[in-house]
């Protein structure tokens, strides 16, 4: 049998593509409401995938990378991704859910705390996808530093105040970690009869500092069920892809085919190494927009007509896919193949490519042998196959 397929999917607004608030089957007016969500990530469980990301940032949405625009005629606005996955956790059962967290301007000791929160909350399924912020229209918003108009080709190499962020990123990761270890698993003891609730010997310090932040701790979360809820992070270029590699348990790359798969991975598998990882297991997956329908030229009609809505053609960062499940099943394992986990994917429109996805390619996939047909484990990390570490405080751990 063909080895099992991961399987994400990243939830935005009304959809990735500009114009997708406009389709008929859109709720523009619920983007806001806790029920929205809660329908999208139900749909997205039914479907048996491995997880949800949801999209967050520190600015308005913009159709520009770089700054913010004056459009009135897409979505702006969007809820902390953080609330919106602690709210569904409760209604769901066995997803994992992955807010985003922007980790320039904003201090590791909170996100910590709402990370491991969200995986009380979820009773195990929690991770974080860390974001840097590269854009000085962000960092105006704070006023704690400048930040150089941004240029994508200086994170090709290391070095430059672009690169720095990333490396501040790792610092951010390594805080967060060490702060969800900070409480030994059995450091609660809830002893009625000697009046003893924590063992306090089982709290650590953790006494970070780095360039950015000097952190004592300990958390005044307990260590999470996962022990560590798990990191992810998107990664378009060789200063990214080394963070992922040194510091994340997922990686959300955007390759144009399979051969550029491989290389991607081996970047990332080469930063496993340099950072004594190599026996980490880090599951890669590539990013795709999709387009779904039962006929090819369906899909290619609907992303025209909605880029007419939006008055250019749509452009993304990840490959865009247009033409029905069964392509995109080909491809899926083609890219595979390549040695990647599986595909996280962007619904050009929701809930149509949403459903698309749930109801057409999982099945098409199942069919070939390629995709679970039921739930095997009840936490993030037993979904991904990853074991649950060991603290490193604990006695006898190994650092």
């Amino acid at each position: 049998m063909t080895e099992t397929m991961r399987l994400a999917v990243a939830l935005d607004g009304a959809g990735w593509h500009p114009a997708a608030w406009r389709e008929p089957d859109a709720r523009p007016d619920q983007l806001l409401s806790a029920g929205y969500w809660t329908d999208l990530v139900q749909e997205a469980e039914r479907g048996l995938l491995d997880l949800v990301t949801i999209d967050d940032s520190l600015a308005l949405q913009s159709s520009s990378r770089t700054e913010q625009d004056e459009r009135v005629d897409q979505v702006r606005g969007r809820l902390d991704a953080l609330q919106v996955a602690a709210r569904v956790a409760p209604v769901t059962r066995h997803i994992g859910l992955i807010p985003t967290v922007v980790v320039t301007h904003t201090e590791p000791f909170h996100a910590a705390t709402t990370v491991a929160t969200l995986d009380y909350v979820s009773t195990g399924r929690a991770g974080v996808q860390i974001r840097v912020s590269a854009r000085p229209d962000e960092a105006a918003l704070f006023g704690r530093r400048t930040i150089p108009p941004f240029r994508p080709a200086e994170l090709d190499t290391p070095g430059g105040a672009r690169a720095e962020l990333f490396t501040e990123a790792e610092d951010y990761v390594e805080v967060m970690r060490r702060l969800w270890d900070s409480w030994e698993d059995d450091a609660v003891i809830r002893d009625v009869t000697t009046g003893r609730f924590v063992d306090r010997a089982k709290l650590h310090y953790i006494d970070f500092t780095g360039a950015q932040f000097a952190v004592r701790g300990p958390s005044i979360t307990p260590r999470p069920p996962q022990g560590q809820p798990l990191v992810s992070a998107l990664a378009h270029r060789a200063v990214p892809f080394a963070l992922v590699g040194r510091s994340a348990d997922i990686g959300f790359v955007t390759p144009r085919d399979a051969e550029h798969a491989g290389d991607v991975l081996a970047q990332i598998r080469a930063a496993q190494d340099t950072a004594g990882r190599v026996d980490d297991t880090v599951h890669v997956f590539g990013d795709m927009v999709v387009f779904l329908d039962d006929e090819p030229a369906v899909a290619t009609e609907r992303k025209a007509r909605l880029d007419e809505l939006a008055g250019s053609p749509f452009t993304s960062d990840a490959q865009i896919f247009t033409g029905t499940p069964a392509q995109l099943a080909d491809l899926a394992q083609d890219w595979q193949r390549a040695g990647l986990s599986g595909l996280r994917l962007r619904p050009a429109t929701l809930p149509h490519d949403l459903r698309q996805i749930t109801r057409a390619l999982v099945p098409e996939l199942q069919r070939r042998g390629a995709f679970r047909t039921e739930y095997p484990a009840d936490t993030l990390r037993g979904l991904l196959g990853l074991p649950r570490p060991a603290n490193r405080y604990a006695e006898g751990a190994t650092r």
